[in-house]
């Protein structure tokens, strides 16, 4: 899922984010109720008229962002009392708060209100803030109430903790949501530990529901989560990414600022089908990017989220064939070889 966090994907167009095949984008509770404010989204017709999306919208619940960009943070049961980084004003988020402004934005699927678990954090307090936010998801699935056509998503939290992990999700699907997303990874453990947590966390929940990793990651996470079980997946890095200069292809990543790609006349990727690649030079990407000109940022960010889905496409291609395994290992093998300079 491209991600839009304020109600737009950067740099790009939504006709030009459902080109690259995304059917879906995510949103987020914290930064549109602080701007432009949840009723006035409601007010103009909700967030797929406000942005022009005509397809499904998921919005994150708000309390990652309270406990990465908020001020003055207090945490109680209630929920978090926290400052506006805009502005300074003082707002409250708690799980009925949270289901009340995804309701006005007219998001298709929510997710339940918890707090991230911070990394490293002891086994006593993950365990902690592992069941404040199951409870939290429970006066959340009431707050949500019943809205057919509209999906709420609880999310499994415990660190690194298998038995943590496991009542979490126990109480998750004693409580009952649409989908299951895992929360409080790729917060600094590493992508060999998370591996190790997704090896199991995938399979505490239910195999008919989705199943969504929240903020990740790169390509090389998605093809080894998706292989432990994932469904789902969102991460800034594709657009944030194509903003300072670095592009995804088969063959790792380019970063364009680098002085080889000056004179360089071939494409990004000469296998690949956007519009950055059809019709501009790695010397023209270079060019635009040292200039400072707009036209980088939306190529840049048009040939990532086209890499993106087209990546998902084939593993989905690939589950379907039953050949996910030969997929993967032909994956590794291109990446590996990197991105050659012309001889």
């Amino acid at each position: 899922m491209p991600v839009g966090t304020a109600g737009t994907v950067k740099a790009m167009l939504p006709e030009s984010v459902a080109a690259t095949g995304a059917d879906i984008v995510l949103g987020n509770t914290y930064h549109l109720m602080l701007r432009p404010g949840a009723q006035r989204v409601a007010d103009l017709g909700g967030l797929h008229r406000f942005m022009n999306w005509e397809g499904p919208i998921l919005t994150d619940s708000g309390g990652f962002q309270v406990m990465s960009l908020a001020k003055l943070r207090r945490m109680s049961e209630e929920g978090v009392r926290f400052r506006s980084h805009v502005d300074g004003s003082e707002h409250m988020l708690s799980p009925e708060s949270s289901m009340e402004i995804q309701r006005l934005l007219d998001a298709d699927i929510v997710m339940a209100f918890d707090e991230c678990t911070p990394f490293p954090a002891e086994k006593g307090v993950a365990a902690e803030s592992m069941r404040l936010s199951m409870r939290w998801a429970l006066r959340s699935r009431e707050g949500f109430g019943d809205r057919p056509g509209y999906a709420l998503f609880g999310i499994q939290q415990g660190s690194i903790f298998k038995e943590l992990r496991e009542e979490s999700s126990k109480s998750l699907q004693d409580i009952g949501f649409e989908g299951y997303a895992i929360g409080g990874l790729a917060v600094g453990e590493g992508q060999a530990r998370m591996f190790e947590v997704l090896d199991y966390a995938a399979q505490m929940l239910p195999d008919d529901r989705p199943r969504y990793l929240m903020g990740v990651g790169k390509p090389d996470d998605l093809v080894g989560a998706v292989a432990r079980g994932i469904d789902m997946f969102d991460c800034v890095l594709p657009s944030r990414s194509g903003r300072t200069g670095q592009a995804f292809t088969r063959r790792g990543a380019v970063n364009i600022r680098n002085a080889r790609h000056a004179a360089d006349p071939r494409p990004l990727d000469p296998n690949c089908t956007c519009p950055a690649c059809r019709g501009y030079s790695r010397a023209y990407l270079h060019h635009v990017f040292k200039a400072g000109e707009i036209i980088s940022s939306m190529l840049m960010t048009w040939h990532n989220l086209h890499y993106y889905q087209e990546l998902m496409a084939g593993l989905r291609d690939a589950i379907g064939a039953g050949t996910l395994a030969e997929f993967t290992a032909a994956f590794r093998a291109e990446q590996a070889e990197g991105d050659v300079a012309p001889v």
